[in-house]
């Protein structure tokens, strides 16, 4: 997995448990931890679909 497809996991995971703890204190914060949670989310299944489709050029490129 690359490695910024690890960090925003770690950031993803982070920001659920920021938007836990906001949502449980009464704070409507959350709201914005959740938002930041989406974000991360999906860069993480960027990197590594921008990854998985590298290496598949890169053996197509090797096939030929």
């Amino acid at each position: 997995m690359p490695r910024l497809a690890v960090f925003a996991v770690v950031v993803c995971a982070l920001s659920v448990a920021a938007a836990v703890v906001a949502f449980v204190e009464g704070s409507f914060l959350g709201i914005v931890w959740v938002l930041l949670a989406g974000v991360t989310s999906n860069m993480a299944w960027f990197y590594v679909r921008k990854a998985k489709a590298a290496k598949a050029a890169e053996t197509t490129r090797q096939a030929i």
